[in-house]
């Protein structure tokens, strides 16, 4: 039996602002941005080359904006994807060597924090 991940609640305080920082800063595709009622706008967006999206979520569980931490995404480079974050704006730290990997990281604008690793060759 197959248990895939395939939709990650982001706490955010502005879905606009937080859409266009994950669409037009990090490169996040726009899946679905579709208003279901009153109460809720469904925004679905995914990493490039991922199965798993994230939803922005403003009401859809109880956790504050800017709660998630270490969210992990897999690059082949973590130089290159730095790069391109902050040219695009993001603050993003420099990239860290450690022995299972390097690193990068950055936040978004509620503080919901990524990393971004780059494995290490295979021996």
């Amino acid at each position: 039996m197959d248990m895939k991940i395939e939709l990650v609640p982001i706490p955010v305080s502005n879905l606009d602002r937080a859409k266009a920082f994950y669409v037009d800063q990090v490169g996040f595709h726009d899946d679905y941005d579709i208003p279901v009622n009153e109460n809720l706008r469904f925004i679905q967006l995914t990493p490039p080359g991922s199965a798993c999206s994230i939803v922005l979520d403003l009401n859809l569980t109880p956790m504050a904006a800017g709660a998630v931490q270490g969210l992990q995404v897999v690059v082949d480079d973590a130089d290159a994807v730095h790069d391109l974050l902050v040219a695009n704006g993001v603050e993003a730290e420099p990239v860290e060597d450690l022995p299972w990997g390097r690193f990068t990281y950055f936040a978004d604008p509620d503080g919901n924090r990524w990393a971004v690793q780059q494995l290490p060759p295979r021996e």
